[in-house]
């Protein structure tokens, strides 16, 4: 088969790329192998191969989404594949292995890590992960703080900035998480019509959220600080009782540190909140998990920066950067980026067209749209109180308080 030109790989192709590809499968013919699509091949095909005992995934970034034909800029996948290999190198492990990667196909062959399930479906069936907090901390300081100019050689940093240029993924992100939440101008924003004069109040009209919404957004477009996964949301980890793995980084580029973590924390919120909701209304939320996701929730952002403060002391050496009052400035406005990012991130995916299934899949319309003003409300306190909080015990209390806060005022106007 010849790959000297890129097209689409079918279910066929794919099992022959394999064979030509890697002597993963040892001398077993394409004819041998088994395949499935595991995406729903709008954007990149994603494919499981396997030969009844090992397997493995090949990813091929595409250069349309096949729905509507626009273009996308396949370079990504070459950023994914090099931030793959980068991550997993700082990480321990905790990024799948890459096994071959073709620029011309655009294909990433990649280790299958069958034994761990996607974070967001185990959270919608309310798996409690007690070692979770841990592991993520971890893993968002040993990949972020490493590639930073604190630590990097500058010349090497700013080469790394070229190379991770990412234009199309970049432009996805300012549209939909730090642009249209806030007007629309694209008519993409979804929510009942019922809530649209709390949207209007809340979001388009809200003048004071928007300059910091700014703020955000222009840090994300200019503050090359760091190697982002750049997507980094509970549907981008899998895990088991052991560990995790973070994967699909084809969003990477050099930004916030905050942006990341922020991402973390704002999807362990949705089904905090949601659970929460389904308790009020019906008494059917799981206390057990909601107490687990209120631990979770802190011990993330505490993990994360005690961990993050202790590695800079072990791996900065420039003596100006090493002051004691330059560091605790440093990570202050890292604190402050991730609460913003993560008051973004609910906001867009409350009211934008990327949705989460622990909103979409509240059937009572009217419990849907008190959580989604509650989203709303917690995301705005996370972007307008974002140099507030010590600690990720104020942080939930504010969440409580706001969740509390708008189940009374709810419950006064239906009466």
């Amino acid at each position: 088969m010849d790959y000297s030109k890129y097209f689409d790989l079918n279910l066929d192709d794919a099992k022959q790329y394999v064979v030509d590809h890697t002597d993963f499968f040892g001398d077993e013919k394409a004819s041998d192998l088994n395949i499935k699509e595991v995406s729903d091949g709008n954007i990149n095909h994603v494919y499981r191969v396997d030969d009844g005992k090992k397997s493995l995934i090949l990813k091929q970034t595409g250069k349309t989404i096949r729905t509507s034909g626009n273009p996308l800029d396949q370079h990504r996948g070459h950023i994914e594949d090099r931030t793959l290999e980068i991550q997993r190198k700082l990480s321990g492990g905790q990024v799948p292995e890459v096994y071959d990667y073709n620029e011309t196909m655009h294909v990433i062959l990649m280790e299958n890590v069958a034994d761990f399930k996607n974070l967001r479906y185990e959270l919608k069936k309310e798996k409690i992960f007690p070692k979770f907090a841990d592991q993520i901390s971890s893993f968002v300081t040993n990949v972020l703080l490493p590639t930073t100019d604190l630590v990097m050689d500058r010349i090497e940093k700013k080469k790394m900035v070229k190379d991770f240029v990412n234009v199309g993924p970049c432009d996805i992100t300012e549209k939909l998480v730090l642009t249209e939440p806030y007007y629309n101008y694209l008519d993409r924003n979804v929510f009942d019509d019922k809530i649209l004069p709390f949207v209007k109040q809340n979001l388009y009209e809200n003048s004071p959220l928007k300059v910091e919404v700014g703020k955000l957004r222009n840090n994300f477009m200019n503050n090359a600080q760091a190697l982002l996964h750049g997507d980094l949301h509970s549907g981008s980890i899998f895990i088991n009782q052991s560990d995790i793995r973070v994967f699909d980084s084809e969003f990477a580029f050099y930004g916030p540190m905050g942006y990341d973590i922020g991402n973390v924390i704002g999807n362990l919120i949705f089904p905090y909140v949601v659970q929460k909701a389904y308790l009020n209304n019906e008494g059917k939320g799981n206390k057990e998990f909601i107490e687990w996701l209120q631990k979770t929730i802190a011990q993330v952002f505490d993990m994360t920066f005690n961990k993050m403060a202790k590695k800079y002391d072990e791996i900065v050496k420039f003596p100006f950067y090493k002051e004691h009052g330059f560091k605790n400035s440093y990570l202050r406005s890292v604190e402050d980026d991730t609460l913003g990012y993560a008051g973004t991130e609910i906001i867009r995916r409350t009211v934008g067209d990327s949705k989460v299934l622990e909103i979409t899949d509240i059937e009572d319309q009217n419990l849907q749209n008190l959580v989604m003003k509650i989203f709303v409300k917690i995301g705005s306190n996370l972007i307008m109180n974002r140099s507030v909080y010590n600690n990720g015990e104020e942080i939930v209390a504010d969440i409580d308080q706001i969740f509390d806060e708008m189940i009374t005022k709810d419950e006064m106007i239906t009466k």
